[in-house]
């Protein structure tokens, strides 16, 4: 069975990317994701996170993606969700008019419920955990945690146990985070590329909840990857790649352009070079 390989970016919305990715001369019909999606078959939404998306806003992206056939979204759940973890009925829905709209149209890869470091592996947090993957039960779910308090056994066997894909991530090196850390369990392949930046990371930290500018909200994206990283990272996953139907790789060391520049480098690689 061949594999489904879908390589993309967390979210295409960025001023930096121009001219780096996006040409300089732009007529008023030029779009953005629709120039993307000659690149690549998927992309992260990330907006969804901070903002409820609107109906018309999803059924235009469908239309900018229609000349590439087999282009997904995966989209991020709210951050009422997994970071405030307050939610009613009314989010749940406004959630699921848009997974719908882009299920019922083939173009949904997924739904990443993406958790902050201090959501450690305990009873309480399983439980809302569980809780949430059964609102959303009739999609595919990618989960992020990023404490290794989750390669505890008991939580594979849950991820396992309810067709979870837990989340692969590639971030700098610190205390208690997950990295790269090639463990399957379902059919799905989800991995997020976050950079290796560790002093801008380790900065981010340190001005939490401060007023920041974009260049210092996210700087600790600013990393282009080396093709030697990137084989690197290769090694690691490829004996799990052979245990899935489905790949997803997305980058997201977004500032620059780099995120573009390597999941290009990632295609090469996965593609047979």
């Amino acid at each position: 069975m061949k594999k489904k390989l879908y390589i993309g970016t967390a979210g295409w919305s960025y001023k930096d990317w121009y001219p780096v990715f996006y040409p300089k001369s732009q007529s008023k019909q030029f779009d953005w994701l629709q120039y993307y999606a000659n690149y690549f078959n998927c992309v992260e939404v990330n907006s969804s996170y901070y903002t409820y998306i609107a109906k018309s806003t999803a059924e235009q992206w469908i239309r900018k993606i229609e000349h590439v056939d087999d282009f997904l979204f995966t989209i991020k759940l709210h951050q009422d969700f997994t970071h405030v973890r307050n939610y009613n009925s009314e989010k749940v829905n406004q959630s699921e008019a848009i997974f719908n709209l882009l299920k019922n149209n083939e173009r949904l890869g997924g739904i990443l419920l993406q958790f902050p470091y201090s959501f450690y592996f305990n009873s309480n947090n399983l439980a809302y955990l569980s809780k949430l993957a059964e609102v959303f039960s009739g999609y595919k779910r990618n989960i992020e945690v990023r404490h290794a308090s989750w390669l505890h056994k008991d939580a594979i066997h849950f991820f396992t146990e309810n067709n979870l894909s837990l989340c692969l991530i590639d971030q700098p090196e610190m205390n208690n985070v997950i990295n790269i850390n090639p463990i399957i369990t379902n059919k799905t392949f989800y991995l997020r590329l976050h950079g290796r930046n560790k002093e801008g990371w380790q900065n981010s930290i340190k001005s939490f909840g401060q007023k920041q500018t974009y260049e210092q909200q996210n700087s600790r994206y600013n990393y282009l990857y080396s093709l030697s990283e990137l084989l690197e990272i290769e090694s690691k996953i490829k004996e799990s790649l052979e245990q899935v139907e489905e790949i997803f790789i997305i980058t997201n060391n977004h500032p620059q352009g780099n995120a573009v520049v390597n999941a290009l480098e990632f295609k090469f690689l996965l593609n047979g070079r």
